[in-house]
This record gives structure tokens, C-alpha cells and sequence, in this order.
């Protein structure tokens, strides 16, 4: 029975755990860019948006172009974004490896 209880307040230990890195996550500014610095984006640590800056010479080009590099610095933020919560979760889990797809509300 013993082991049952360590194994409770484990999970209860790690839950905890979770919650401070998911605060700390949201309040992370993660950018991204796209021709040469034209276009930043930047995410939070669960990937919602929370700004853009475009240089002023963009927006005189062709709208295409302008939407090509807004998608690029976005999934160039995205993939900054998920290597540092990838980091996060190696710290959180002790180095431990998760099982694919287990989703912990990230």
C-alpha cells in the first residue's frame, strides 16, 4: 500500500510541476522571421500569437508576398516554440521520454 501513496503524491508532485511550466509557457515571448528581419512574429510558449511587426518596405510590395512571409516567420516561431517546450517537458519529466501523442495540454 505503501507504494501506492508515493506513487499518489508523485503524480500530485508532477501535476504541480505542470501547472508552473504551463504559467511559465504562456508568458514566453518566442519570435520568428522571415526575409531577412522584414517580418517578426511573435508566439507564447503555447503557440498563440501575440504580435507581428512588419518593416514598412513589405508593405509596399505585392500582397503575396507579404502573406508568404508572415507564414514563414509564424511556422519559423512555431518551430522555436515547440524545441522549447520539448526542453521544458526533458526538464519537467526528468529526461524521461513520453509516449507519442500522449498530450498534455500543450
Amino acid at each position: 500500500m505503501k507504494n501506492i501513496g508515493d506513487m499518489m503524491k508523485q503524480f500530485q508532485d508532477m501535476q504541480s510541476r505542470m501547472q508552473d511550466m504551463q504559467s511559465r509557457l504562456e508568458s514566453l515571448d518566442i519570435e520568428g522571421s522571415s526575409g531577412a528581419g522584414l517580418v517578426t512574429v511573435t508566439l507564447n510558449g503555447k503557440g498563440a500569437m501575440k504580435g507581428i511587426k512588419l518593416d514598412p518596405t513589405v508593405l509596399s510590395d505585392d500582397p503575396e508576398i507579404l502573406e508568404d512571409l508572415i507564414i514563414a516567420a509564424h511556422a519559423d516561431a512555431r518551430q522555436k516554440m515547440e524545441g522549447v517546450v520539448a526542453e521544458q517537458m526533458k526538464e519537467l519529466t526528468g529526461g524521461i521520454a513520453l509516449p507519442p501523442g500522449l498530450n498534455l495540454g500543450f
